[in-house]
């Protein structure tokens, strides 16, 4: 659970540290609070796993990785506690997903993938499959055509 100061933080930096020599006296400005305070918080928040990283964000469009396919896979559910968290450690896939099956919905693993071309993400889907092998019983592919919002979550004021 955030904490009050906590929750101020994150909405004053969710969209993302100001670009400056300090950016936590920027931020602890606008919170009235000094920079060794934000410093402290995010310190505490990222230990207790609120905040995953603070970090660059790239926009992998702009860098040239416009075919990006979210695959979706049958797999044996007995295979996916060993499975899946290989094909997450896969340096192609940015999201890997459990999730359960729905009528005429027969995919539970679903992990997202990045290339500069649609052959690209093609191979990493073979490789994909190869790992996966007699585990995996069906699958496909969805590739985007458009962004129509591309954001982490955000919180909202109350």
């Amino acid at each position: 659970m955030l904490t009050e100061f906590e929750r101020r933080l994150i909405q004053a930096t969710q969209g993302g540290l100001p670009l400056v020599a300090r950016p936590y006296e920027v931020v602890a400005e606008q919170l009235g609070c000094s920079a060794a305070d934000v410093q402290r918080s995010f310190a505490d928040m990222l230990t207790r796993g609120l905040v995953r990283r603070i970090g660059a964000v790239p926009n992998h469009y702009r860098l040239g990785f416009k075919a990006n396919g979210m695959t979706v896979w049958d797999i044996d559910d007995a295979a996916l506690p060993e499975l899946g968290p290989r094909i997450g450690a896969l340096p192609g896939v940015s999201h890997c997903y459990e999730r359960p099956r729905a009528p005429g919905w027969p995919y539970n693993l679903f992990a997202m993938l990045h290339g500069r071309s649609r052959a690209e993400v093609e191979a990493q889907r073979i490789e994909l499959r190869a790992l996966l092998g007699k585990a995996c019983r069906a699958d496909d592919v969805l590739y985007s055509s458009a962004i129509l919002k591309k954001t982490g979550l955000r919180l909202k004021d109350d």
